[in-house]
């Protein structure tokens, strides 16, 4: 039995596009993509989504339309579950993005966090059964960290609203980024963050491994090993140690904006928020103890669609 299913994820930065055909041996990807919208972009202080924002947005959910309907077959049309995340659970005018991509025949779900972070742990700890891992999501607007056995349900979740564009927005209004700048958004992440790692400690949880999806903790692999075209194979399980990630760190931060957009292995979309994204993998890797994290291609995307095909 083979099930075909386009999971759309919609977060504060990026909108993302995975076709999968889910069958008993697992899952085989068809196509994937992702485009920097910045959906969220000045959320944080408005409270509102963006006309423009909507519309850059729509326009990336119909290009992946043609694309999911290039894969439908007579006896197999694809199933479009299109989810979003923290900037549409932000905003007051959700229900006016939502109505726009209904009139593209998108039924849109926003999600709350505890929810987005049990997708994510579902498709990241797939590749890791029997580890006792922290997964991390670090997203525009929010970030979720989750706890539990590799293959299994997790034991500890929880959302913050912590994200890259947040701590941009927030505190890192110079170019580049003042060193009080840096350490004000640090002072703010580090003690919501270490709450989770206290609880989780006082339940006896030892972390094995750290696995870090989305596009900050696949951004630092491409840039330390200088990709010029970005290689998911490659990304996918690379390990990262803390040192890694300070001296990745310390490139993008020690440079403004006109000059970061060059680096190799960085999108040019992504160069505003990037800064803030790699503080906070710095804190999380402290936090963790583990000195070190592995990136994973298979995220939120993935968790969707295995939910979907076993519903």
């Amino acid at each position: 039995m083979r099930t075909r299913i386009a999971a759309i994820d919609i977060g504060t930065v990026t909108a993302r596009l995975l076709v999968a055909d889910v069958t008993e041996e697992g899952l085989t990807e068809l196509s994937k993509r992702a485009e920097i919208v910045n959906l969220g972009e000045g959320v944080d202080a408005t409270g509102v989504l963006s006309e423009a924002a909507m519309e850059r947005t729509c326009a990336t959910v119909a290009s992946y339309l043609q694309i999911v309907h290039g894969l439908d077959e007579p006896d197999a049309p694809v199933t479009v579950v299109a989810m979003a995340t923290s900037a549409s659970r932000d905003a007051k005018n959700a229900q006016v993005f939502q109505d726009k991509l209904a009139e593209l025949g998108v039924t849109l779900t926003v999600i709350p966090g505890e929810r987005e972070a049990a997708l994510s742990f579902l498709g990241a700890s797939a590749d890791f059964p029997g580890e006792r891992l922290l997964v991390t999501d670090v997203g525009g607007g929010s970030t979720e960290l989750i706890c539990g056995i590799g293959g299994q349900e997790p034991l500890f979740k929880h959302s913050f609203n912590i994200g890259c564009r947040r701590v941009t927005e927030r505190n890192l209004a110079g170019d580049p980024p003042t060193a009080e700048e840096i350490a004000a958004a640090q002072a703010w992440c580090h003690p919501q963050f270490a709450s989770f790692f206290d609880r989780i400690r006082a339940e006896g949880f030892e972390i094995d491994r750290m696995v870090s999806v989305a596009g900050t903790a696949t951004t630092v692999v491409s840039i330390r090993d200088r990709m010029e075209v970005y290689d998911s194979s490659r990304v996918h399980g690379a390990v990262v140690t803390a040192a890694d990630l300070d001296r990745v760190t310390s490139k993008v931060a020690s440079v403004p904006l006109a000059e970061r957009v060059k680096i190799t292995g960085l999108q040019a979309g992504r160069a505003p928020v990037i800064v803030a994204g790699m503080l906070i993998l710095q804190d999380l890797v402290q936090l963790a103890g583990t000195g070190s994290f592995t990136a994973s291609e298979s995220d939120i995307l993935q968790g969707i669609i295995m939910t979907t095909a076993r519903a």
